[in-house]
């Protein structure tokens, strides 16, 4: 039976502890700005997940909490279901979200002053996670070419040959490209020339918009050995504070070496909320993410068309999956801070500046349009009456 689910409704969420709203003054200056800024979603999350936390919250004793068989279950599920990938139980790590995982992996396989390979513009913990453990950092910067982004194979294969580990965003944030069959294809044949070990975020796998289609890829490896994959309820379902996250890595040494990383920082991700929380997502949740999609392709082609007729001297970069938005403001001639503070002041909207994503990403803005439809034309509209004042 078809659900309907009501993605216009405005859920309001000041005075909830909710960075994206109650943190606008300290990140804008101003308490008043439309916020489109952190990449969670202002749509409540499923009515399963609801009732399953509710039904926990209803046992009075939250004590130390273990992995039930049922959440494995789920995932391998739901992994099959939705991306036809037969993932084994044993392969399943469960961690305490994919940014923390993404720092242990860094840890665990690779040794000081060993290099990584980032590919800016990219979601700014890639960098913090080589930098901050004493890696090298190496950039293999996408190329943007006919208003659409591309991995630089050339130059990718020149960091391979002196690099330990590269970081894969697949889908990407925040450019919204779902990579092709082919373009992994000929990363993976990188990968293993050079024998890197390629974590892949796939946090984004279930946000994509047809005839797009996400390649897990792993998948695609005839070896499998040295890919980790993470994946994680959290954009999918709008669950990002309950920080529970899966890594999937098919070598068993590798999975003892990531294990050992959270053990030495005694790192549980065992919440009793977020375990009945990932359970009943990917049990239950098909139908509202359907209807999410659907949702979602639709503001983004509204929020395309718009700029593309309104918003002049700015060009939206096409996303293929993700609900991110990456604003191409280079044509207003603002260095990174004028610009961030032009939206600001002049709009009224808070975005996230592109310079945070790298170098690559000075003079582009990231836009998050997860949110009821009026609100993200309410911040259109402001946008484009702030460009049309500065003319």
């Amino acid at each position: 039976m078809q659900q309907d689910f009501d993605f216009d409704q405005l859920v309001n969420r000041d005075h909830s502890n909710s960075l994206k709203y109650d943190g606008r003054q300290a990140m804008f200056g101003k308490p008043d700005v439309i916020p489109l800024w952190v990449a969670d979603m202002d749509f409540a999350s499923p009515p399963a997940v609801s009732e399953a936390l509710l039904q926990r919250a209803n046992h009075p004793i939250y004590g130390y909490s273990s992995f039930p068989e049922s959440i494995y279950q789920a995932l391998i599920d739901w992994l099959e279901r939705r991306h036809g990938w037969r993932v084994q139980r044993d392969w399943l790590v469960l961690c305490p979200g994919v940014v923390p995982s993404l720092n242990a992996a860094v840890m665990a396989f690779t040794q000081p002053e060993d290099a990584v390979i980032v590919q800016p513009p990219v979601y700014f913990p890639f960098f913090s996670a080589v930098t901050d453990s004493g890696r090298s950092l190496l950039q293999n910067p996408l190329r943007l070419e006919s208003n659409q982004y591309h991995i630089d194979f050339e130059q990718l294969e020149a960091c391979a040959a002196r690099a330990k580990m590269l970081l894969l965003c697949s889908p990407h944030n925040p450019v919204g490209r779902v990579w092709r069959k082919d373009e992994l294809e000929q990363l993976l044949a990188i990968a293993e020339k050079y024998r890197l070990i390629v974590f892949a975020d796939e946090i984004h796998a279930d946000l994509v918009y047809p005839p797009a289609k996400h390649h897990v890829l792993e998948s695609l490896s005839l070896h499998r050995k040295n890919i980790i994959t993470a994946v994680a309820p959290s954009k999918t379902f709008n669950v990002p504070g309950l920080n529970l996250s899966a890594l999937i890595i098919t070598d068993a040494t590798q999975r003892q070496a990531l294990s050992k990383v959270f053990e030495r920082m005694h790192v549980s991700a065992a919440n009793p909320f977020s375990i009945v929380a990932f359970e009943a997502a990917y049990q239950h949740g098909d139908a509202w993410l359907d209807a999410l999609l659907s949702y979602l392709q639709q503001t983004r082609d509204l929020v395309l068309a718009y700029v593309s007729e309104h918003l002049h001297q700015v060009h939206a970069i096409v996303p293929e999956g993700t609900y991110l938005v990456w604003l191409d403001c280079r044509e207003l001639g603002l260095d990174d801070a004028a610009l961030k503070q032009f939206f600001i002041q002049q709009a009224g909207v808070g975005l996230s500046p592109g310079r945070l994503f790298g170098e690559a990403g000075s003079g582009f803005m990231r836009m998050n349009i997860a949110a009821p439809r009026s609100l993200i034309t309410t911040a259109l509209e402001r946008m484009a009456i702030a460009l049309q004042s500065r003319k």
